[in-house]
């Protein structure tokens, strides 16, 4: 016969198990225009549990929850608050397709290159930007809070005084806003601390063609110095993170802290996004990586630490650089790539499509908007820019960027604003409110 502290001890299971029951929250993500749900939405409940939703759109959540954040590709972020007692929730996401500019620090902080990268957006189809947050010179040219960056003389020269204020003037107007951070060219690093850099094979500081020198990928210090600036460019509002040079130097010459195998630096560079995926996992912000262009197409790392099938998934977005002057070999069918900016396009992304299995909208790719330098010279605007637009929205990827080094861009190639939308007020991009139911290698091309 059972005794008394048995019997109430079960009977205390069964209610904690009708409370948990009774207190679980479904929430269901939707297209906010369709309808329709999303599947494998990633829900962020109180900032510590990563939740996917399934093919209803829906994921239950231990209530109570105090904040739930949702994001998908080619959506806005979303989130919402769950209300006391309610049984479910829906939180619609708000389709968005960024095509975007490139703006260095100082193209931002510059009233001229600034005031015309706006004129482009108030005129044409051009709706985010790309912003420097660390440059290619590893410089953070933003008052930052991140000691490391003035240790090593890295804020030398402030261009922006409050990264929050300059971020909050442009999504005021509507702007989706990328900030783009180099990660293991870093010759400030490099140069302060030495055993983080790369090394020639006698000990010296290896440096590439620019003269610039490069960190470590392996050190796990050199992730964690990135990954701080990327968390404070979240904190600062940006909607998404980009990391580019998120590869090994393409050079065989250079010595590292451990071997340079194939098998290791792919793990290094999968590693790093991995954990800055974690890290960021909080601030709800969209994860994106700038990839060698050939990569979509060598079948090994390409010697830099980028091989598709393992980025595949790991950042929200993969973004190939596909300038047709960086493809000095051609691709298959066409050995002249200026004079084929489609093809190099749609071309490059289906074969990476294809041995990734990602949806299309998980890439959004580098055009080229630059002086051609391997070929004839020709520069690229009007029909070149064009054609390459058709081809990245031919394969329905999510958007894609322009690449100026000097800011520098024009109307022609782009789509004009009508009119009337011209004139329309622009709605800023803001996270899309929760429902309660009843019951988501040159310089000159990276």
């Amino acid at each position: 016969m059972r005794s008394i502290a048995e019997y109430f001890a079960a009977v205390l299971f069964v209610v904690v198990l009708l409370f948990n029951d009774a207190y679980a929250l479904d929430v269901k993500v939707v297209d906010s225009v369709s309808k329709k749900p999303i599947m494998n939405a990633s829900v962020l409940v109180d900032n510590t549990t990563t939740l996917l939703t399934n093919e209803a759109g829906v994921v239950s959540v231990k209530a109570p929850a105090s904040k739930i954040l949702v994001k998908s590709p080619g959506y806005m972020r979303g989130e919402g608050v769950p209300p006391q007692g309610a049984a479910a929730m829906e939180i619609p996401l708000r389709p968005f397709v960024p095509k975007a500019l490139y703006l260095s620090m100082y193209g931002a902080s510059s009233k001229k290159l600034r005031n015309a990268a706006l004129k482009l957006i108030e005129d044409t189809e051009i709706n985010a930007l790309v912003i420097d947050v660390k440059t290619d010179w590893g410089v953070l040219n933003y008052k930052s809070a991140i000691p490391l960056a003035a240790e090593i003389g890295g804020q030398k020269v402030i261009l922006v005084k409050d990264l929050k204020e300059m971020v909050k003037t442009f999504k005021d107007k509507g702007i989706y806003l990328i900030a783009r951070i180099v990660v293991f060219k870093d010759n400030p690093l490099a140069q302060a601390r030495h055993e983080l850099a790369v090394k020639t094979q006698g000990g010296d500081l290896w440096r590439d063609r620019e003269k610039l020198a490069w960190v470590d990928p392996f050190r796990k210090e050199v992730w964690d110095y990135n990954i701080d600036i990327a968390v404070e460019a979240a904190q600062s509002g940006f909607d998404e993170i980009q990391f580019d040079y998120v590869r090994f130097p393409d050079s065989l010459k250079p010595k590292f802290s451990k071997p340079s195998t194939e098998e290791a630096r792919v793990k290094a560079v999968t590693g790093f996004l991995q954990e800055a995926k974690r890290r960021l996992a909080p601030y709800n912000v969209y994860l994106g990586a700038d990839i060698f262009g050939y990569a979509c197409w060598n079948l090994d790392d390409t010697q830099i630490g980028q091989k598709i099938e393992n980025l595949a998934g790991v950042p929200d977005y993969l973004s190939p650089m596909l300038y047709p002057s960086g493809f000095q070999f051609g691709i298959p069918g066409y050995r002249n790539p200026v004079q084929n900016p489609n093809k190099i396009v749609y071309l490059s992304l289906k074969r990476a499509q294809e041995r990734t299995q990602l949806a299309t909208n998980r890439f959004r790719p580098w055009i080229q908007a630059f002086r051609d330098y391997a070929y004839d010279r020709r520069f690229f605007k009007g029909e070149p820019v064009r054609e390459q637009i058709k081809a990245a929205e031919q394969f329905g990827s999510n958007g894609w960027m322009l690449w100026n080094p000097q800011n520098n861009y024009y109307p022609e190639g782009l789509k004009q604003k009508s009119p009337q939308a011209a004139q329309a007020p622009v709605a800023a991009p803001v996270h899309a409110p929760a429902q309660v139911l009843a019951v988501t290698p040159v310089a000159a091309a990276k």
